[in-house]
Order: C-alpha cells, then structure tokens, then sequence
C-alpha cells in the first residue's frame, strides 16, 4: 500500500491539472485576460493553503529560512503554467495542450534525473527512459493530428 500511495496521488494530480485546464481557460474567456484568471486562480489556491497550514501544519514561517534560493521561485513556475495553458487551451485543445506539457515536464525531468539537479537522487539515462520518451513525444504527434 505504501508504494500505491505516491502513484494514486500522482494519478488524482493529473486529474486535477486536466480540471483546471480548462476551469482556467474558461476563466480567462470570461473576464478577458489570462493575468486575472491566473491571479484569481492562484489566489484560491493560497486561500485553501493557509487554511491547511493554519488548521493542521502550522510549520514555523523561520523554517522557510533552511531552504536554498533556487526553491522560493517554485510558485513563478506556477504562473506560467497556469497562464500558458489558459491562453492554449482554447486554441489548441486540452488533449494537445496536456500532452505537449507533458512531454516538456517528462524532457525537462529526465535532464533533471540525470543530473540529479534540483536536490535531486541522480538517476542516469537509460534507453528504456529515453525510449519512453520519445513514445510520449511520438504521442504527442498522434494527438496532434
């Protein structure tokens, strides 16, 4: 079961992404500017935060102090993510707007694996990793079309 948790709860986060996709095009058709939709969606999301953190957490906010620089940028990732895929979503559709992403996130994570960057474990290139890859990249074409 221990095993099953990680991949269930990366599974529900797919999910969720998939939701927010279009929540969050919609969002940007209706009030005319993705920089709103995205500022709206990102504050619901920072109100759910604090009300856990409040609720259960409540990690002292010095604690954030023991992390390097380069991990206080994560939420500007976020942002053009949320932004990115409200403008593309429209224009592109969500199968081939989550499929591009994700071959981009499964590039990016394989450079990052390799070298074990990030604070990452190192976990080198193999060619099954890169073979899986370019089924996702390949996936990406048959989406496309």
């Amino acid at each position: 079961m221990a095993a099953f948790l990680p991949l269930l709860l990366a599974a529900f986060a797919g999910l969720c992404v998939a939701m927010q996709s279009p929540s969050n095009a919609m969002l940007a058709r209706s009030t005319g500017s993705i920089w709103f939709a995205s500022l709206v969606s990102f504050t619901g999301g920072v109100t759910l935060l604090l009300a856990i953190w409040a609720l259960f957490d409540r990690t002292p906010i010095a604690a954030v102090r023991n992390a390097p620089p380069w991990a206080w940028i994560g939420g500007l990732y976020g942002v053009v993510f949320v932004a990115a895929v409200a403008y593309a979503t429209p224009r592109l559709g969500l199968a081939v707007t989550l499929t591009v992403t994700l071959a981009a996130q499964l590039s990016m994570a394989v450079v990052l694996d390799h070298f074990g960057l990030l604070g990452l474990k190192q976990e080198p290139v193999t060619l099954t990793r890169l073979a899986g890859l370019a089924l996702v990249v390949a996936g990406v074409f048959l989406v496309r079309r």
